[in-house]
């Protein structure tokens, strides 16, 4: 059952948050000021769709899926990853999510020249994750031209890190947050951590962490929908947005995850169903959007 906040509750609720960074107050996608409430940045007074967040998962320079994280089990869908970019851009998308798939089981990044040659292709905005840990590969892929750095296994080793590049670049850091069973996966979901995913989360609620991007791992490439619950219970204790990953495979489930933005959910990354016509891009943006 989706648990709705009455009105004093919510008031409540939001002069008890920290202040944090709305990085969808102006059109460039990066924020100007801060607000009360906190990263849930969709309210009844100032409601916002949600945003789709295309996947184009790099492995050798190709466009692939996984299933579960499964580097052994991957799927080439695009011999061109700047072609199938541009195919998202057509198609009418606000972002772009990436991951350097080798990058981040290798620890650096590997898949360079592809991602690269997609933001030459596109005037999207991306975020970028995988094998990025370290301050001078975080500025290398800004002065590249990726709008948000997503730091995932460097969060749980060397939080600090993460910390200093919030303030060095505000708003455009997130964090990825891979879980197994509710426990944090790291290096490429190749090594379980024992650190929940929930206390990985808190450890930057004061950090100006622009979002926290969340995926079940077993539900990943599996078609078998979002974790709905394991999703809304972690953004129920955060006032930092949550983006929902693993497990889209229809409309119905976008539809599903839609009315889950009053608890902080601010967008949905898709892979599979898009290249398996599952789900369109204008079709997701619309339903996303509640229309």
């Amino acid at each position: 059952m989706r648990r709705t906040l009455c009105p004093v509750a919510i008031l409540f609720k939001r002069e008890n948050q920290a202040r944090s960074v709305d990085w969808r107050d102006n059109e460039d996608e990066f924020p100007l000021t801060t607000r009360e409430g906190g990263a849930h940045p969709c309210d009844a007074l100032n409601p916002r769709p949600m945003i789709l967040f295309p996947a184009i998962d790099l492995k050798d320079g190709k466009c692939v899926r996984l299933l579960r994280g499964d580097m052994a089990r991957a799927t080439v869908f695009n011999d061109s990853p700047a072609a199938q970019a541009k195919a998202f851009a057509h198609a009418g998308c606000e972002w772009l999510h990436l991951v350097d798939l080798n990058g981040a089981v290798e620890g650096h990044p590997v898949n360079r020249a592809a991602v690269q040659e997609i933001l030459k292709a596109v005037q999207v905005p991306t975020q970028l994750g995988g094998g990025i840990r370290t301050i001078e590969n975080i500025s290398r892929w800004f002065e590249a031209g990726v709008k948000r750095v997503i730091l995932g296994t460097v969060a749980v080793k060397e939080p600090g890190l993460v910390k200093a590049a919030c303030k060095q670049w505000p708003g455009q850091i997130a964090v990825g947050i891979d879980a197994r069973d509710g426990i944090v996966a790291v290096d490429g979901w190749t090594k379980q951590s024992t650190m929940r995913a929930l206390d990985l989360a808190l450890r930057f609620e004061d950090a100006g962490v622009s979002a926290i991007i969340y995926t079940d791992i077993d539900r990943d490439g599996a078609m078998g929908g979002v974790n709905i619950d394991a999703t809304v219970t972690l953004a129920q204790h955060l006032t930092t947005p949550v983006i929902a990953s693993g497990g889209v495979s229809s409309l119905d489930d976008l539809r599903e995850l839609r009315p889950t933005e009053e608890h902080g959910i601010i967008g949905a990354i898709v892979g599979r169903a898009l290249y398996d016509g599952r789900v369109t891009v204008p079709d997701a943006i619309r339903v996303l959007k509640g229309d």
